[in-house]
């Protein structure tokens, strides 16, 4: 087919989505490599480093009113070479360049704009500019650089100095043990935070963290503070209830931009829906409240609708704007929904779902769920059971009506460790809801990544497309996904490629000064700063990940050494997780891993696999599991313990096993559990 775009540039060969949206910009961008970079030094121009992803909002507003503008593009091409960027991609490098507009003072999002010397070196960043703004402050930089050079290249120095300066600022000594007293000061700290109204973080924007409420349901489950579980349960609730979550087609969007959950920032992350199907299983085993169960199926459905192939993989994102608006696809003016629903059941279904003439934004309705539904059966005189049968119905109607709309656009690249974090969600349904098309799911999608990430000597790649190497995220997501599934199937392949995995970042990403773990590996080509992630944000730190398998690998193999490795990292952190534990959640449930008695559970014999799936079925962050029917185990926690009768569970701590139970009731009693 002949291509009648008026522009073409070299993003035209790469196979990120969102480098391709760019494709047909009249900028000449290059992607990021050594092409891009031996090119600003032989020319001796600047560099425009643009980095964003392909469902982000304010990227596509910049694009439209910058980079598709022929004028901006001239300048651009005349005085800088132009190079975008797939954050998701390449996440080092956004890495690199959000720290130096931190280091300038800013706040940090997407687009990303830094503009840098040849060899790389930021001298300035920004975010979204407005069309004038960004001409302004482009010729302003180009004649600094024509006519004042040494003071980008003063301003350079000082971001890059900063980088070496910052990395390991806050860090701690090692320290020696841990106790609950900083399980007590971080339960405190997190009251002080939630909002006791709408649940969440107190303020706005509110992210749904997920990370934060597996942390407080952990807490609840060792020291049962009712106020710790109320948190989570308020959250869980309000977010299932607001616009955040699509109460037509099921999913979250990426975060809510008001204090209430109501008005979302429209797309739709992997990564997100991922780590929430993981929290409301969790608080599922924890609470048995339907409502939970029902979003982890809604959202897994959405998830097999709209972010699945047929390989098992799963797609990055759908974007936050169709027809050209953010938040198109996803709203209803009231007009069109009284002709969507009859005049029987208008009254009914606005009461449900919160609809009003004036709209709850821009004038029109974002669907949220009315908190009062127990109230609506009263009103309305109606079941509990028909109004959700009405609810159903309702949905019906309108995913039908939607389904004539301009789609979002689907970024459909393949990352790995969001695909890692998709996995252990199946994993964590399946734990709590027993389904076994949920295991079928999780096994499926963990051969796709053995097949299309996972490299013969263990290393792995980020994306199923390009040969980008995998980063520390790959790895430790992938390592913690495969010893969940061996977990909940007692296949030791799975296990073994978590011990293999372990090893190569052992070896490759390992930094020697400080018992953490570099972001990118020694085999990668270096850029101007090699960094290391260990603040648990949206997505919990590749370090603190790592920590918790190294943990769990060392009781596995009794590799006494990876414990120790565990404990050094925690170590590091451990002042900056007791005075800012909302940015170190995940190592703070490794603090607890560390602070309470931790359980294995050995259930060997020929029912084996049916006691396992009824103890999971219970909330036990303390119990490691182990077993199997087979004869061919090599654990170590598996010596003399025969598998030749039809069911011996072993409860063990310490290195010391109790005599076998025979029922999932007895061995959760021996830890003083009662079964579900």
């Amino acid at each position: 087919m002949e291509n009648t775009n008026q522009y073409t540039n070299e993003l035209i060969n790469e196979s990120s989505p969102y480098l391709l949206q760019h494709a047909h910009n009249p900028v000449n961008w290059l992607p990021w490599g050594d092409k891009a970079l031996n090119l600003a030094k032989q020319t001796n121009k600047p560099i425009i480093i643009s980095i964003g992803y392909a469902a982000c909002h304010w990227c596509h507003v910049m694009e439209n009113e910058s980079f598709e503008d022929a004028a901006v593009a001239k300048f651009m091409n005349a005085n800088y070479i132009c190079i975008k960027v797939d954050r998701e991609e390449r996440p080092d490098v956004d890495q690199i360049y959000m720290n130096a507009i931190h280091q300038l003072g800013a706040s940090g999002g997407w687009p990303l704009n830094a503009l840098a010397l040849p060899d790389g070196t930021p001298f300035y960043a920004v975010t979204y500019m407005a069309k004038k703004n960004w001409l302004r402050l482009l010729q302003y930089f180009h004649d600094l650089y024509r006519f004042e050079k040494q003071r980008l290249l003063s301003q350079a120095e000082h971001i890059s100095s900063g980088f070496s300066q910052n990395e390991y600022v806050g860090f701690g000594n090692e320290i020696k043990s841990f106790d609950n007293l900083a399980v007590y000061d971080i339960s405190k700290k997190f009251e002080t935070l939630v909002d006791n109204l709408y649940g969440g973080m107190s303020g706005s924007p509110k992210f749904p963290m997920p990370n934060i409420y597996q942390y407080l349901l952990r807490d609840y489950f060792f020291n049962k503070n009712a106020s710790t579980l109320e948190a989570v349960d308020l959250t869980l609730q309000r977010m299932l209830e607001g616009g955040i979550y699509d109460q037509i087609g099921g999913g979250f969007s990426r975060y809510s931009t008001d204090n209430k959950w109501i008005v979302p920032h429209f797309e739709k992350m992997l990564y997100d829906n991922a780590q929430l199907v993981s929290l409301y299983s969790e608080a599922y085993e924890q609470t048995k409240n339907e409502n939970y169960k029902r979003i982890v199926y809604e959202t897994s459905n959405f998830i097999q609708t709209e972010l699945s192939n047929s390989d098992g993989a799963f797609y990055s994102s759908l974007d936050a704007d169709s027809e050209g608006k953010e938040g198109s696809y996803y709203t209803w003016r009231f007009d069109d929904l009284k002709k969507i629903i009859d005049e029987e059941n208008f009254p009914l279904f606005s009461k449900i779902f919160s609809i009003s003439k004036y709209g709850n934004w821009e004038g029109k309705n974002i669907l949220t769920l009315n908190h009062n539904l127990a109230g609506i059966e009263r009103d309305f005189d109606i079941s509990k059971d028909d109004l959700w049968m009405k609810i159903s119905e309702y949905k019906d109607i309108l995913l039908a009506e939607r389904n004539k709309r301009e789609k979002p656009r689907l970024d459909n690249k393949i990352i790995c460790s969001w695909n890692a974090l998709m996995l252990q969600a199946y994993i964590d349904a399946y734990r709590a809801f027993g389904d076994s098309e949920f295991l079928k799911i999780a096994i499926k999608n963990a051969k796709f990544i053995r097949t299309k990430f996972i490299q013969k000597d263990h290393s792995i790649l980020r994306t199923s497309e390009s040969k980008v190497q995998g980063f520390l995220d790959d790895y430790a997501f992938t390592i913690e996904a495969f010893i969940s599934l061996y977990e909940i199937t007692f296949e030791e392949n799975y296990l073994n490629e978590a011990l293999n995995l372990c090893k190569y970042v052992i070896a490759h990403f390992q930094s020697s000064d400080s018992s953490l773990f570099y972001y990118t590996s020694d085999n990668d080509k270096q850029l101007i700063a090699r960094l290391t992630e260990v603040a648990d944000n949206v997505i919990p730190s590749s370090n603190s990940v790592l920590g918790k398998s190294l943990f769990k690998l060392g009781e596995y193999f009794a590799k006494h050494e990876y414990k120790v490795m565990a404990e050094k990292m925690l170590s590091r952190v451990y002042q900056n997780m007791k005075s800012n534990p909302a940015y170190f959640s995940n190592w703070a449930i490794l603090n607890l891993m560390f602070t309470y008695p931790l359980y294995q559970f050995g259930i060997i014999g020929k029912n084996s696999a049916i006691i396992r799936d009824e103890i999971t079925k219970t909330f036990t962050p303390n119990v490691i599991f182990f077993g199997g029917s087979k004869n061919h185990s090599k654990l170590p926690l598996m010596d003399s313990k025969p598998i030749d009768s039809e069911i011996n569970i072993y409860v063990c701590s310490n290195g010391t096993c109790q005599l076998p139970v025979q029922t999932a009731k007895e061995a959760l009693r021996l830890i003083g559990l009662n079964g579900r």
